[in-house]
Formats: structure tokens, sequence, C-alpha cells
């Protein structure tokens, strides 16, 4: 290689390295032109963006300001008005004191005034102060009291007469809309035979027959002259339906002998037994009733051979039933706690030759054992006087009761028991001071009182009215209710001569 071709190379190496830097000072020169200028626009928008902050917080704090300005003038006013009200209330309170110390003045003024008069009426009149009350309270009290008592008579007679319709029409509505039969009941039952010749058969040799069916029945059996009858005699009606049911079967049958006896016993007590369970399903179907417990369902229908005064207790109960529904739906009450109760409140008559106590609390204690509601078990037991009826329904019932068990046909009393009442009802009337005679009249339903004048005025026979009432309420049992009538009759006898 040539010198010349050398150098020719390092010059033309050196002129593209200065090229080279020249170029990259030139790119240099240029990149930190361009960094400047975007440096430049940034804090230009930085600028900015902190006015825009700084004017925004300038406008927050104005806000806040006229804020606190506004809330400060409010609790001003608010200080100034309690400033005004508390100022007008010391006012008001001195205004009272000075009052309250007028008003003492002039009651000490009044005391001393009354005090002077007081004294000086006793020394006109020769009477103490004492004395003075009393005369005035007894004049005030003569002069009045007939005027009050008056009154007072004149409003129980307009608030009774307008009750009396009310209800005269609610229950003139139920009664006619219940179609109940009227049935009585018997403690014999009769047992027809195909010819006299059978009762020999029921005899049986020395008495054997008859001995073994009394005994599986638990009834007396009764063969007299009677042809071609005989009479089954019992007190207990469950007893003496399977007696004539068994009696019945063996007649039929013809072979009446102690297996055959114990035998046709047995089926006449399932008959009865299915018998009772039919009348209680039918007896709360009829009322519209579902879901009683079997046993309380079996309970039920042994009322269908239990009697009161005559009157079908099951009967009663369904009638009870139905008057306390239709009561309950006139008066807004709850239609099925009333027919509920109705139909169970003498349930305790089912069982209560086997339990002691009195009916009402007998059913009370079947309905507490099988879960019934407190509403019901209430009603049931309320429904004679010894508990007292607290709800509606209760009352109803009672009502219900009463009206099923004193229409008309519904019951009948055996002579000595309606005799025993007729005297009893005079006899109490004849234990007040003042009365002349008395007559228990309409089969019991009314005793008639006639008073001497000149011992009982007009004022006071109402009173006793009242009082032989309450007496008779609590001391004679009778079904329905009893009216009291007290007469006074003055007379003026004169003869022309």
């Amino acid at each position: 290689m040539s010198i010349n071709l050398i150098v020719y190379l390092v010059l033309a190496a050196t002129g593209g390295l200065g090229v080279g830097y020249g170029l990259r000072q030139t790119l240099l020169k240029k990149n930190v032109e361009e960094a400047s200028k975007k440096a430049k626009e940034i804090v230009l928008e930085a600028k900015d963006e902190a006015l825009k902050i700084k004017e925004e917080a300038k406008k927050e704090e104005k806000e806040r300001r006229d804020y606190l300005e506004d809330i400060e003038h409010s609790l001003r006013r608010k200080e100034d008005n309690l400033e005004n009200r508390f100022t007008s209330l010391e006012e008001k309170q001195k205004g009272i004191e000075a009052r309250e110390n007028e008003l003492s003045l002039i009651k000490e003024k009044l005391i001393s005034v009354r005090k002077e008069q007081e004294a000086l009426l006793s020394k006109i009149a020769k009477i103490s102060k004492d004395e003075a009350r009393k005369s005035l309270l007894d004049l005030v009290e003569k002069e009045y009291k007939e005027e009050i008592l008056r009154k007072m008579k004149d409003m129980e007679a307009l608030t009774k007469e307008e009750a009396d319709s009310k209800s005269r029409k609610i229950l003139a509505d139920v009664i006619q809309r219940i179609a109940s039969e009227q049935a009585t009941e018997n403690t014999v039952s009769v047992v027809n035979l195909p010819s006299d010749e059978m009762k020999g058969r029921i005899i049986g040799r020395e008495g054997r027959n008859i001995q073994i069916f009394e005994k599986e029945t638990g009834v007396d059996v009764i063969i007299d002259d009677t042809p071609e009858v005989v009479t089954i005699s019992a007190f207990d009606p469950i007893r003496r339906e399977v007696a004539r049911i068994a009696l019945d079967k063996l007649v039929a049958d013809g072979r009446i002998q102690p297996s055959r006896i114990e035998e046709q016993v047995e089926k006449a007590k399932e008959e009865v037994g299915r018998k009772m369970r039919e009348a209680g399903e039918q007896a709360a179907l009829e009322i519209g009733i579902t879901g009683l417990p079997l046993d309380i369902v079996k309970i039920l229908g042994r009322l269908k051979y239990r009697t009161s005064y005559g009157q079908n207790v099951l009967r009663h109960s369904v009638e009870t039933a139905h008057i306390a529904g239709i009561l309950a739906a006139e008066l807004g009450a709850d239609a099925s706690i009333a027919k509920k109760a109705g139909l169970l409140h003498d349930l305790g008559k089912a069982v209560d030759q086997e339990i002691q106590g009195a009916h009402h609390h007998i059913s009370r204690d079947i309905l507490k054992k099988y879960g019934f509601p407190p509403e019901i078990i209430h009603a049931v037991e309320a429904h004679h006087d010894d508990i007292e009826a607290k709800t509606v329904e209760a009352v109803i019932v009672k009502a219900s009761d009463a009206i099923s068990s004193s229409r008309p046909g519904a019951r009948r009393e055996t002579l000595e028991t309606y005799v025993k009442r007729l005297e009893e009802l005079e006899g109490i009337a004849n234990s007040f001071p003042g009365v002349d005679k008395s007559y228990a009249i309409a089969a019991g339903r009314e005793v008639r009182i006639i008073v001497r004048p000149e011992d009982i005025d007009d004022l006071t026979a109402a009173k006793l009215a009242r009082d032989i009432a309450r007496k008779v309420e609590k001391e004679v049992q009778y079904p329905g209710q009893i009216k009291v009538n007290v007469i006074r009759e003055t007379r003026a006898v004169e003869y022309a001569k």
C-alpha cells in the first residue's frame, strides 16, 4: 500500500469522525432544546393548575366563612330571643308572686270575715258551727232526696227499657232461627214381649236369669201383671239403654240363659258405645266443628242418654251452640269460640255420676286436660253464677244456656221439686219486713208480693223488689228467670150517711 493511500485513508477517517461529532452535537443540542421546551410547558401547566387549586381553595374558604357568619348571626338572634323570653318570664313570675301575695291577703281577709260571720250566726242562732252544718245537710237531704231518687228511678227505667227492647229484638231473632225438637226422657224403659210366657224365661229357674241380667247391667227388671210388658228401671240412662237393647235381643232370640245373657250384654255395650260416638260426631258436624279429640267426642255422645229436668242434654248442648253462634255473630264476638263452648259447656254431666263436683267444674277440668284454648275453657266454666264471666263469649254462652233451658217445653220438674220451689219463693218474700202477702204464680215464673202501704213507700218498694230478686238468685235453684212483682196499693174509703 502506498503512503498516499494511507494518508488519504487517515484524512477520510478523520473527516468522518469530525462529521459524526458535528452531527452528534447538533442532535444533542436539538434534544436539549426540545427537553427545555417541554419542561417550560410542564411548568406552565403546573402553574395553571396551582392557580386553579388556589382559586377553588379561596372559594371554599369564602363559602365556609359565609356559612360560619350565618350560623353566628343565627345564634346571636336566638340568644337575643332567649334573653327576651327570660326577661319576660322574670316579669311574669314577679307578677304571679305579686298576685299570690294579693290572693293570700284576700284569703286571710275572707277567713277573718267568715269567722266573724260564723261567730255572729252562732250567737244569733244559739247553735254551734257543727250543729248548723248538720241541720243544713239534713234539710237539703230531706228536700231533695225524693227528687233525686225519682230521677234515678226514671233513668234506670229508661235505660232498662232501651236495653230490654234491644235485647228482646236480638233474642227474638235468635229464637226464631232455632228450630229444636222438644223431647223429654224418663227413668224407665219398656220392653215389649211376644207373650207372657217369655216372662218366665226371663226370670229363669229360681230367678237365676233375672239375677244375672240385673248384675251384668246394673238395672232393676220389673215384671208385674202388665200383659206382655217388662219394665227396666235405672237412674243411669246408659245402663238402662244397654239393658233394653240386650233384653230385646234375648227376647228376639228366645234363648235366655246365663252365658247368652253375658254375651248379649257385651254386644249391647259395644252398640251403645258406637251410638254414643256417632251421636257426638253428628252433634259436632251439625254445629260445624271439626278436629275434636276422639275422647271428647265419646264423652259428648254420652250426653245422648243424659237428661236434666227431662231435657235431653245433648240436644240442649247443640241448641245452646246454635244460639251462642247466632248471638256472637249479632254482637260482633268470636262465633267459633261461642259455638265450641256452647257445645261443650255441659260435658261434665256425662261423667258427674263418676266424678265428684259441679258439672261445669268437671267440664273445665276435662277441657284443660285435652289442651283447649283458655277462652273456651273460661266460657264453659262461667256459664253458672259461681264464676264471674269475664269475656263477651262467656256471657253469650251463659245467656244461650238460659234461653235453651227456659224456652217453653224444654224442661219439666217433678211435682215434689215444683212445690218445694214455690214454697221457697213465698218464704223468701215473706221474710222481708213490710210484706203482707206473697203468691208464687205462673208456674213459679213470678212471685207477686203485696206490701203494707203504711210501712213501704213507692221508692222503698223498688228497692224491696231488687233485694228479694237478689235473695232468690242466691238461695233458689230454678231454670230460666223469675219475675219479682211488688205491689203497693193505697185505698181511701169513706161512707156517706
